[in-house]
C-alpha cells in the first residue's frame, strides 16, 4: 500500500502545480487555502472515476499534513491538523461520505470481488482513501490539545454531534460502517478494507459516546440524578496506582529452585513437608511457587505479591507508582500503604440473603424481604448487619430494573418513560433490528485475526487490503509481508476488541437491558471459548511480538530518508520490549470476558467447564497490573467450583486474588461453601434474562403496542372543530377524489342506519 501511495503522492503534487499557480502549500493565506479546498470540493462531483480518484488523492495528502513541505515530524502532525480543520469547515466530511455510500451500493465492483479468485490492494484503491481521510478527519478532530482555538473547539463539538445524531439517511454514521462489516462478513462485498472500516468505526464510537474518562463523569452525573451516594473511588485511578504481582512460577523455574535448595539453602523441616505434599498433589505445569519459597519471599516481599520490576511494568498509560520499601524490619511496615485498594461492596440480596439465615437459625422462621427488623436475633448480628449496610452499594442498574419493573407493572399510571436522545440511544436503536448479525460478523473477524486460528477455506479473507497484485519474489519482500500481514490481524483484533469493550460500557450505563442483550448475542455466538482459545497461546511471545517496521511508519517515513531494507533491520523491529497493541487488545478481551460473566452463574460454569483456570494463570505472567486485576478477577469467581486441591495448590494465586481484587463481604469465594454452588442450569436463566429483554425492548420501542389503551375523543364538538393539515397535492386534486371516493360510490343509507341502530 505504502508504494501505491507514493505513487499517488506524485500525481498529486503534479496535480496540484497544474491547477494553482503555487508549489508550496505552507505559503499559502488562509483565504487562497479555503479557495483551493474548494476547487477540490467542485472536482469531487465528477463522473469520471480516475479523475475523482485523483482529487481524493489530493485531499488525502493535505490531511497527511502536505509533508513533502516539512523538514520534520512535529511539521507534519501541525498542517494535518491544520488542514483537517480547514477540510471540516468546507464540508469535505459531507462529500466523502456521499462517495463512501456511493462505493458500498456498487453493485458491479461488488459482483467482480466476488468473481474474483484472489482480491488485492487493486481492488479496494478508492475505497482506502476516502476511508483514510475520513479516519484522519475522526481521529485528528477527536483529539484535544492545549492550543487548539476557540473556533476548533466549536467545531469538534459540532462534528461530535453530527457524527452520532441520525442525519445520514436516517441513521448515524457508525450505523453505516456496522453495515459494510456485515455485507462483508456475508461475502456479498469481499473487497472492503476491513481494517480501515473497524478503525473509523471504533473511532467513531470513541469519538461520539466517549472514552473511559468520560463515561466515569456520566457514571458520577447518573449516580447525582438517581439520589445515590458517590461512587467509593475512582476506579481509573485505583487501577493506575496498582502495581503488578509476581507471576506464579513455571515447572522448570520450581525444578531449577528445587536443585538450589538442595545444593545448601537451609530448609526447614515442616515447610519440605508440606512442599513435598503439594508436588505431589499438582498436575498443573504452570504450577504457583513451592509453599517453602512463600514463606521465605513472605518475609521479603509481602508473600511473594510484590516482586522484582520487570521492563513490563513500564507502562506508558497505565504508570505504577515507586515501588514501596521492601518488608524485612518491623519497623519500616508503617510506610507501607495501609489498606486494601478497594472498598468493599454489598448488595442488598446479600442483606438478605444473610438475615434469611440468621433468622432461620436463632428464631426458625424469616421475614421476605425484610431488612430492619432485628427482633430476636443476638447482637453480634446486630453488628454485622451494621456493618454490611454500612458498605451497600446500589448500583445505576438495579435502579433501572427495579424502574422497569414498575413500568411494566403500572403502564397506565406511570405514563410513558422520558427517553434521552443520547448518540449511544440513538445507535442502539439503529442497531437493533440486526443486532446479531453486527455482533457475528464482529465475531467472525475476530476469529479470522486471531493468532491461534487456522486458516480454512470457508473463513473470510481478512487479507483484501493488504496482499500486493503481484506476490513477492524475493526473501526480503516476503519477510516484510509476513510482517505486515501478522501487524494488520493485530489490529483488527485491537479495533474489535476496544469497539466491543465501548459498546458494552456504554450500554450497560445507558440502560442495563441494552447492555445483557448485547451480552446475550455475543454468549450465542461462542464469544467466551472464541476468547479463551486467544488465550491458549504462549501470551508472553503474542504480547512481545514485534510486527512493525519502525522506518516505514508515518511520518517517519515521509519526512526522513529512506534506509535501505535489509533482513537484519526487518527482525529487529522497534525497540520496546513489548507491543502495546497486542497488550491493550489482551486487557480488553479480558474486560469483555468478566463483562459477560460477572453475575452470571451460568456462564461462570462456563468457563469452568471450559478449563480455563490453567489459560488464565499462564497470563498472569505478563506483569502488567491492570492485565493481571481482570484475570485474578476470573479466577476469583470461578475459584469456589474448582475444588480444595486447586486452591491448595495455589495458594499463591489466592493471596493474590485477595490484595487485588474487590471483596464482597459476604462472597464465600475462597471456600466453596456459597449458595451459589449449586447445579446449573444454563437454558432457564438466559431464557429468563431474554424474557426481561423483549419485555424491555417492547415497551419502549414497539410504537403499536397498546393501541387499544391509547386515549378517544368522543366527543363530536371537539372532533369536528379540528383542523386537519392536508398535503398541497390534495388541495390540487380534491375534486378528483370527491367524484372519485363519494359521487362515484353507491352508498347504502338504509344499511348505515340499521347498523347503527
Amino acid at each position: 500500500e505504502s508504494d501505491s501511495e507514493s505513487q499517488g503522492h506524485t500525481d498529486i503534487q503534479s496535480d496540484m502545480t497544474h491547477l494553482v499557480s503555487f508549489t508550496l502549500w505552507i505559503e499559502l493565506g488562509q483565504e487562497q487555502q479555503r479557495a483551493y479546498v474548494m476547487r477540490l470540493l467542485d472536482a469531487l462531483e465528477v463522473t469520471d472515476r480516475d479523475k475523482r480518484l485523483k482529487v481524493a488523492r489530493a485531499i488525502l495528502y493535505l490531511a497527511q499534513g502536505v509533508f513533502d513541505e516539512c523538514d520534520t515530524d512535529a511539521d507534519v502532525i501541525h498542517w494535518s491538523r491544520h488542514n483537517v480543520f480547514l477540510l471540516y469547515d468546507m464540508g469535505i466530511f459531507t462529500a466523502l461520505l456521499e462517495l463512501l455510500s456511493m462505493e458500498i451500493d456498487n453493485n458491479q465492483a461488488c459482483s467482480s470481488a466476488v468473481r474474483k479468485p484472489a482480491i488485492s490492494l487493486a481492488d479496494s484503491t478508492e475505497l482506502r482513501v476516502l476511508l483514510s481521510i475520513m479516519y484522519l478527519m475522526v481521529e485528528t478532530i477527536r483529539l484535544q490539545t492545549e492550543d487548539d482555538r476557540p473556533e476548533w473547539r466549536t467545531a469538534r463539538e459540532a462534528f461530535k454531534t453530527e457524527l452520532g445524531s441520525p442525519l445520514y439517511n436516517g441513521e448515524p454514521f457508525a450505523l453505516l460502517l456496522f453495515t459494510m462489516v456485515t455485507k462483508f462478513c456475508s461475502m456479498n462485498a469481499p473487497h472492503f478494507p476491513m481494517k480501515k472500516v473497524l478503525l473509523l468505526l471504533w473511532k467513531t464510537v470513541l469519538f461520539t459516546m466517549g472514552g473511559f474518562e468520560e463515561l466515569q463523569e456520566m457514571k458520577v452525573r447518573g449516580r447525582e440524578r438517581l439520589s445515590l451516594p458517590p461512587l467509593p473511588e475512582d476506579s481509573i485511578k485505583v487501577v493506575r496506582s496498582m502495581r503488578a504481582a509476581s507471576p506464579p512460577a513455571s515447572a522448570m523455574e520450581l525444578i531449577e529452585q528445587q536443585q538450589q535448595a538442595k545444593r545448601g539453602r537451609r530448609s526447614r523441616r515442616p515447610l519440605v513437608k508440606q512442599d513435598s505434599l503439594d508436588t505431589y498433589n499438582e498436575r498443573d505445569p504452570f504450577k504457583n511457587d513451592d509453599a517453602r519459597d512463600e514463606e521465605e519471599d513472605g518475609e521479603e516481599a509481602d508473600s511473594g505479591i510484590e516482586g522484582e520490576v520487570d521492563p513490563l511494568d513500564r507502562d506508558v498509560i497505565i504508570q505504577p507508582p515507586p515501588p514501596p520499601p521492601p518488608l524485612r524490619p518491623p519497623t519500616e511496615r508503617a510506610s507501607l500503604p495501609k489498606g486494601l485498594p478497594w472498598a468493599p461492596k454489598v448488595r442488598e440480596k446479600d442483606i438478605e440473603h444473610f438475615l434469611e439465615t440468621s433468622r432461620n437459625k436463632f428464631i426458625g422462621f424469616t421475614l421476605g424481604n425484610d431488612t430492619e427488623t432485628l427482633v430476636g436475633l443476638p447482637r453480634p448480628i446486630h453488628e454485622s448487619v451494621k456493618t454490611l449496610k454500612q458498605h451497600k452499594y446500589v448500583s445505576i442498574a438495579e435502579m433501572q430494573i427495579k424502574r422497569e419493573e414498575e413500568l411494566q407493572q403500572c403502564p397506565m399510571t406511570l405514563g410513558e418513560e422520558d427517553v434521552d436522545g443520547t448518540p449511544t440511544e440513538i445507535l442502539y436503536l439503529g442497531m437493533l433490528p440486526n443486532l446479531s448479525q453486527y455482533v457475528i460478523a464482529l465475531l467472525k473477524l475476530l476469529l479470522a485475526a486471531a493468532p491461534t486460528s487456522k486458516a480454512k477455506t470457508d473463513s473470510i479473507n481478512i487479507l483484501a487490503d493488504v496482499l500486493p497484485e503481484e506476490m513477492p519474489i524475493t526473501v526480503l519482500q516476503s519477510m516484510k509481508l509476513g510482517i505486515d500481514v501478522n501487524r494488520h490481524k493485530e489490529i483488527i483484533v485491537k479495533a474489535i476488541s476496544a469497539l466491543l469493550l465501548l459498546l458494552l460500557k456504554h450500554l450497560k450505563l445507558n440502560h442495563i437491558y441494552q447492555f445483557e442483550i448485547v451480552s446475550q448475542h455475543l454468549v450465542f455466538a461462542n464469544c467466551i471459548p472464541l476468547i479463551l482459545k486467544f488465550f491458549n497461546q504462549n501470551i508472553i511471545s503474542y504480547i512481545s511480538a514485534k510486527n512493525s517496521i519502525c522506518v516505514l511508519d508515518f511520518p517517519h517515513c515521509v519526512v526522513h530518508e529512506m534506509p535501505e531494507l535489509t533482513a537484519e533491520s526487518l527482525e529487529a523491529g522497534d525497540r520496546n520490549q513489548f507491543c502495546w497493541r497486542n497488550l491493550f487488545s489482551c486487557i480488553n478481551l479480558l474486560r469483555i470476558l468478566n463483562k459477560l460473566t460477572k453475575w452470571k452463574h451460568s456462564r461462570t460454569m462456563m468457563l469452568v467447564v471450559f478449563k480455563s483456570a490453567p489459560i488464565l494463570k499462564r497470563a498472569l505472567k505478563v506483569k502488567q497490573a491492570m492485565m493481571q486485576l481482570y484475570v485474578l478477577k476470573l479466577l476469583k469467581i470461578q475459584t469456589k467450583y474448582l475444588g480444595r486441591q486447586w486452591r491448595k495448590s495455589n495458594m499463591k494465586t489466592m493471596s493474590a486474588i485477595y490484595q487485588k481484587v474487590r471483596h464482597r463481604l459476604n462472597d464465600d469465594w475462597a471456600y466453596g461453601n456459597d449458595i451459589d454452588a449449586r447445579p446449573w442450569d444454563f437454558q432457564a436463566e438466559e431464557c429468563a434474562l431474554r424474557e426481561n429483554i423483549e419485555k424491555f425492548n417492547s415497551r419502549r420501542y414497539d410504537k403499536n403496542q397498546n393501541g387499544e389503551f391509547a386515549p378517544v375523543d368522543n366527543c363530536l364538538q371537539s372532533v369536528l372543530g379540528q383542523r386537519v393539515e392536508l398535503p398541497e397535492d390534495f388541495h390540487y386534486s380534491y375534486e378528483m377524489w370527491l367524484e372519485r371516493e363519494v359521487f362515484s360510490q353507491p352508498i347504502q343509507w338504509e344499511g348505515l342506519l340499521q347498523q347503527a341502530q
